[in-house]
């Protein structure tokens, strides 16, 4: 998987090489392009469109108009500064703490989970069929096999309610939701005041979190249902580093794409995440061995 290189920057990059050399053309697409949004937009306020903030019995509005994102969607937002950490790129958000899970005795990156104040959300991508989705046949696994389970409609489609037991005896309360993508599907467990209160304001930010994050699937052969290849995290100023680039280039790059706000950010971190926020993990939800800290 590609580390370097991607977002709307390298997309406008390509398209105003392109331009040069038929401007014309370009000019009648984007007229043509236009036309065609106003009418969608048109279409779209009198079917009444799902919202992140609106329960639906199905998701089938990825990559249109909110994410989860590909990175080969057309509108797929600026991830360049994101935390890429190979399967997928997470976005910054102020006052969240990153874990990474990791198999205790390779090493190898299996997800991780976000925490912000009372909640937390539990993010892992899998590899899908190409002809199908795999969130259907994953949650009705689920539900078969916990008669506590409840299936409800949902932010993100037909999620899942899941009482979990943990050490101690004591009962979480789960949500568990899918999206399925271009060969992928991402699963999110959320948990805390996220998983019981759809009025909260935890809940919404970690809903519209987890519809930022972009996929990248890669394109080594994988079953349906493996994990999607993950490395450990990578910043953005890394990234920058890889390829040669200062941070004063950076933050020039930043405000010509209409970012130099994030300079203004108190305390900002060296990326979306510092070290301090990259702290201990705890077991999964699901089957597998104990994981350990990788950073």
């Amino acid at each position: 998987m590609g580390l370097f290189g991607f977002g709307r920057k390298k997309r406008q990059r390509e398209e105003a090489e392109r331009a040069e050399n038929a401007e014309s053309d370009e000019a009648l697409k984007s007229a043509q392009s236009t036309a065609d949004n106003e009418d969608s937009a048109e279409d779209d306020e009198q079917s009444g469109p799902a919202h992140p903030d609106q329960a639906v019995s199905a998701y089938d509005r990825r990559g249109e108009e909110y994410g989860p994102w590909d990175t080969a969607d057309d509108d797929v937002p600026d991830y360049d500064d994101y935390l890429d950490l190979g399967a997928y790129y997470l976005p910054f958000m102020r006052g969240i703490e990153l874990r990474i899970k990791a198999n205790r005795a390779t090493h190898d990156i299996l997800g991780s989970t976000i925490t912000y104040g009372g909640s937390s959300l539990e993010i892992e991508a899998f590899a899908a069929p190409k002809s199908m989705g795999l969130w259907d046949d994953v949650r009705e696994d689920l539900l078969s096999g916990n008669e506590r389970a409840e299936v409800k409609p949902g932010v993100f489609g037909m999620e899942l309610n899941l009482p979990v037991v943990v050490k101690g005896g004591r009962v979480v309360n789960t949500r568990i939701v899918g999206v399925d993508g271009p060969r992928w599907m991402l699963r999110g467990i959320f948990s805390g005041n996220a998983a019981s209160d759809p009025d909260h304001a935890e809940t919404k930010a970690l809903n519209g979190y987890f519809a930022d994050i972009v996929v990248e699937r890669g394109e080594e052969p994988l079953a349906p249902r493996d994990l999607i290849p993950m490395h450990p995290p990578v910043s953005p100023a890394e990234r920058r580093a890889a390829n040669g680039e200062t941070n004063a280039e950076g933050d020039a790059a930043d405000e010509a794409n209409g970012k130099e706000h994030l300079k203004d950010i108190p305390d900002r971190p060296n990326g979306p995440f510092d070290s301090d926020q990259q702290t201990e993990v705890k077991t999964t939800l699901s089957r597998g061995p104990m994981f350990s800290e990788v950073r």
